[in-house]
């Protein structure tokens, strides 16, 4: 007897995505182009300071002038973030972690924005001093540059990965950052005291480790916000 053969329906043989997959897919993706713009930006902030310490010990105006005509970029990029987010919350109906997520994402854009304007503020400083009488750099002041670009990087790779450890690891070093502050404040007033002809760079040295500690500050506070995407737990690193 000839057995009857069973034809398969159609799409039998492979899998059907669920109804929900193909929208939380493109969240998704949507969401890793977010976090790719913030590395991005955090990378471009990172420059721009690296660029504006090494103008400030070098005495190059040129290269002081490259930091703030990049910081329009810097501008550009962030208010591309925000867009993003913004259209993704309105538009992809997040859940609650995600928006969560979004959030602290827009948040790190301002905080990098903000760094990008420190960055600059060194930078003037730097031409400021290029056009005094030479004055060798407080050593404080690159040491304090690297330890931010470092703390940075790190903050980066925390958001990114929402690693806790990694977050509070990047805060807990801003007290290094603080302490570096208040040994460039006692030698500034100590170079004031001892050469009162030198009080203009020992005033501008003093500001650029300002800003220096005011972006060591905001690096903490997107370390504060990954504590708080991975525990749920509000709470204050840098009291």
């Amino acid at each position: 007897m000839e057995r009857a053969i069973d034809t398969p329906g159609p799409g039998a043989g492979t899998q059907q995505p669920t109804g929900h997959a193909g929208p939380r897919a493109t969240f998704e993706r949507a969401l890793d182009q977010v976090k790719d713009d913030v590395l991005r930006l955090g990378a471009r902030v990172e420059q721009a300071l690296e660029r504006a310490g090494r103008a400030l010990i070098e005495r190059d105006s040129d290269l002081a002038d490259t930091v703030r005509w990049d910081d329009a970029e810097v501008n550009e990029l962030q208010r591309q973030i925000n867009t993003e987010i913004t259209t993704l919350i309105a538009t992809q109906g997040p859940m609650a972690r995600d928006v969560r997520e979004l959030l602290a994402l827009y948040h790190a854009a301002a905080e990098l924005e903000r760094m990008g304007d420190y960055a600059v503020n060194i930078a003037k400083l730097a031409q400021q001093l290029a056009a005094e009488p030479e004055t060798p750099i407080l050593k404080q002041i690159p040491r304090m540059e690297q330890i931010c670009r470092e703390q940075l990087r790190s903050a980066m790779r925390a958001l990114v990965d929402i690693s806790e450890e990694e977050a509070r690891a990047v805060c807990v070093r801003d007290d290094e950052i603080d302490e570096l502050y208040s040994s460039v404040y006692e030698d500034a007033m100590q170079l004031m005291s001892v050469a009162p002809e030198r009080a203009r760079q020992a005033t501008h040295m003093l500001f650029a480790a300002h800003h220096l500690e005011r972006l060591g500050d905001r690096v903490t506070n997107i370390g504060e916000d990954v504590v708080y995407l991975a525990t749920g737990q509000v709470e204050d690193l840098n009291p």
